[in-house]
Order: C-alpha cells, then sequence, then structure tokens
C-alpha cells in the first residue's frame, strides 16, 4: 500500500502503478506552508481517533503549528497570495473554455479564506499563549518525558475525561487556526494544479538540469518515482541549477543507485 504524501490521496494511475510522489519546497515560504499542511493532517488524524495517547499527539501537533506559523508574517504572506490569486482567476472570466461555475467556487473559498485570515487577531497561535493551563503543558512537553503523572497532574487528569470531551478542547484549541489551514489548502492546491508531470532519465542515478530565469519562477517541484527502484531523491536547487541524486532507501544503506530510471519532474508555479 502507498500511503498519500501530504495526506492527498493516490488516484487512478498510482493505483495501477505505484508511483510515490515527493516535494521540495524551493523558497522559505513555500516550506511553511508546506510543514503546515503536514502537521494539520497529522492532528485531524489523531484528533477523530479515541485514545488518550492520540490526543495527547494532537495537542502537540497543535503546539508544532503554533511554532511554525510563527515563524515570519504568515497571515500577510497568505492575504497577499489570495489576493493574487482572486486577481488572476477573476481575468479568466471572459476565457470561453472556463467553466465559470468551478471558478466562482474556487473564488467563493478564496473570499472566505481571506475573510477569515483577516479577522484573525494578532498572531497566529497567540490564543495558546493566554491559556495558562496550555502554557505549562507545552512547558513541560520540551523536557523529555516531562508530561508524566507525577511532572503535572492537571494534564495526567484531562488525559483521563472521556475521550469527547478532550476532543473538543482540541477542537477548541484548533478553531482560531481553521482560517490558515484553509488559505494554504487554497495556495498549495491552486500550485499542485497548475503544472503537469513530464519524464526525465536520471543517469547512474544523478540527474542535472539547467533553469532558466523567468518572470514566474518555480515556487516548487516534485518528483514521482516508481517504488520498485527503493530509490529516493535528494535535492539540491537554486535559481540556476537542479541537482538531483537518487540513493538507497533501504535501513543501513546511504549510496547513489547505480542503475539509470525513469522519473517524473514537475516545476509547480503559482
Amino acid at each position: 500500500m502507498i500511503l498519500p504524501v501530504n495526506g492527498r490521496e493516490s488516484d487512478k494511475s498510482d493505483i495501477e502503478r505505484p508511483v510515490i510522489r515527493y516535494e521540495y519546497p524551493l523558497n522559505e515560504r513555500v516550506r511553511i506552508l508546506l510543514r503546515l499542511e503536514d502537521l494539520f493532517d497529522r492532528l485531524n488524524w489523531h484528533l477523530e481517533e479515541e485514545h488518550p495517547l492520540n490526543h495527547h499527539a494532537a495537542l502537540m501537533t497543535l503546539f508544532e503549528i503554533a511554532d511554525v506559523a510563527a515563524r515570519g508574517d504568515l497571515k500577510t504572506d497568505l492575504l497577499q497570495e489570495l489576493e493574487r490569486q482572486r486577481a488572476a482567476l477573476s481575468a479568466l472570466r471572459s476565457n470561453p473554455n472556463v467553466e465559470l461555475a468551478r471558478l466562482d467556487g474556487v473564488l467563493q473559498e478564496i473570499d472566505a479564506a481571506h475573510a477569515g485570515i483577516h479577522r484573525m487577531p494578532g498572531r497566529v497561535g497567540h490564543h495558546l499563549k493566554e491559556d495558562e493551563w496550555l502554557t505549562a503543558v507545552r512547558q513541560r512537553a520540551v523536557i523529555p518525558g516531562g508530561l508524566c503523572e507525577f511532572d503535572l497532574p492537571a494534564y495526567y487528569r484531562w488525559l483521563h475525561k472521556p475521550a469527547e470531551t478532550r476532543r473538543g478542547n482540541l477542537r477548541q484549541w484548533l478553531s482560531p487556526l481553521l482560517p490558515v489551514h484553509a488559505g494554504l489548502d487554497i495556495v498549495l492546491r491552486l500550485m499542485r494544479e497548475s503544472c503537469r508531470p513530464g519524464m526525465q532519465q536520471a543517469v547512474n542515478g544523478v540527474y542535472q538540469q539547467m533553469l532558466e530565469p523567468s518572470a514566474r519562477p518555480a515556487q516548487m517541484i516534485q518528483i514521482g518515482v516508481d517504488d520498485e527502484y527503493c530509490c529516493v531523491p535528494e535535492i539540491s536547487a537554486n535559481k540556476y541549477m537542479l541537482n538531483i541524486r537518487f540513493v538507497r532507501s533501504q535501513p543501513g544503506e546511504s549510496k547513489v543507485c547505480a542503475d539509470s530510471m525513469p522519473f517524473e519532474l514537475t516545476f509547480c508555479t503559482l
């Protein structure tokens, strides 16, 4: 079974021919969005489970989301990107090849996400710091094994509450972050849908490509590798050159794949 990448389900072609897709951000903004997407997916998975350890993992992930979101000016970046996408998509109304109903649906999503982020007070995740109970848990969580019952009895008691009570608390703490989740989901979805993969060949496990400067530089690279090769890509890139080295992925191994192999290469832009 091939697990979905960043929570995205494999399409029909993936089921017929198992392909694992790796994503590599080409700037810090996309790197933060990808990390947040992964964390939100992980949190939502644990949130729907019943066991106290799942809800412990959900709360720890919530703290991670707050830490990642605090880097840079996430709200401003998302608002500016949503406004840019709204303007670009609105200009497509006059195109006869555009399905207006679908276009209007995307624009409504953008407007709703933009309004939600705009209404958010203060920095992303600041509400978690205003809760003394959460602050105590967060301070102990950075200590290895620091959340044992004798360290923080109040947290131990919370883990013994009914699953629905814990889930309700988690949803309450998550709720102020949902506009950010909606915004980044739209931005990453539009980025992924804007590009088409092309097949390339790695010779002796290595691939290089010169990159041409353009008005719309790539924001992210996707690499699709057939699972039969048991290789993973190590990627380095700048605005002039892309270097990909495929290495063995078996435990205990770390060497370049000696075989030539085909792979999918996609440049994603906004």
